[in-house]
């Protein structure tokens, strides 16, 4: 049977709180402009995809997906 091994987000100087609440955001942003750079087939972006999805509620990224789809996200995208 194959090993499974789980991860986090690395740490990030930029955040040295234990409230994460703006890393999931920039990693969110990271991923987005990203994919809007290179292309949502590219490998170059899923390290990013991973960390937000590893740091935001699944409630949050609901949000901001819908919000982005409606054209009303808030976010430097």
């Amino acid at each position: 049977m194959a090993e499974i091994e789980i991860k986090t987000a690395p740490a990030d100087f930029r955040f040295p709180t234990t409230n994460q609440t703006r890393h999931c955001f920039t990693r969110y942003i990271e991923y987005h402009r990203c994919v809007n750079a290179k292309g949502e087939a590219t490998a170059d972006c899923e390290k990013f995809a991973k960390y937000y999805r590893s740091l935001c509620p699944a409630e949050w990224v609901d949000k901001w997906n819908e919000q982005r789809e409606n054209g009303t996200f808030a976010g430097p995208l």
